[in-house]
């Protein structure tokens, strides 16, 4: 089986995505709060499907804007259940706005998204796991896991060989951080 790294390289969805997004450190409340959105959308379904679908999720959820998903009601519950350009799953649908309303509550206890992520770093997959399933929806392994490792929190979104591993390591991700202390 091949890598990501091996594969994605020159592919219109992938190679974007893992040029420029995979792995890198992130600050921004709005795009953590979209990469878990995507992450759990994409639960049982591939990543490129997720990617091909990006724009529409976007469209659907407020351009991934933390307090405008948070409020959504029924009628946008509707509106998105009935949208063909996303994922149209109950439960991933709920799970977005409950987990609008957690970062809403992340931001006001610990400033950010990214510092409440920040507070609890490092943690091994498993712990990240059980505080994830603590405070959000539809945050299973692999989904905290990939959420985790697209953000840099976890190392292995890369291999060593790749060009874009050294991008990364000169950005001292999350995980090279923790491997120094």
């Amino acid at each position: 089986m091949s890598s990501y790294c091996e594969f994605a390289p020159g592919h219109p969805f992938h190679g974007p995505y893992h040029d420029t997004e995979y792995g890198f450190p992130q600050r921004d409340d709005q795009v953590l709060f979209e990469r878990l959105l995507l992450e759990i959308n994409q639960a049982g379904l591939s990543w490129l499907t997720v990617l091909k679908k990006r724009e529409a999720f976007a469209a659907a959820y407020a351009q991934f804007d933390i307090d405008r998903v948070a409020a959504f009601d029924d009628t946008d519950r509707a509106r998105l259940l009935a949208d063909a350009g996303i994922i149209r799953n109950r439960l991933k649908v709920e799970a977005a706005i409950h987990n609008a309303g957690v970062v809403q509550q992340l931001r006001d206890q610990h400033g950010s998204f990214a510092n409440w992520l920040d507070h609890h770093h490092p943690l091994d997959k498993g712990e990240w796991v059980k505080l994830f399933k603590k405070h959000f929806r539809f945050t299973g392994g692999e989904i905290v896991g990939e959420f985790l490792m697209s953000l840099g929190y976890l190392p292995g979104a890369h291999h060593e060989q790749c060009p874009i591993y050294a991008q990364l390591l000169d950005l001292n991700p999350p995980w090279r951080q923790a491997l120094a202390k």
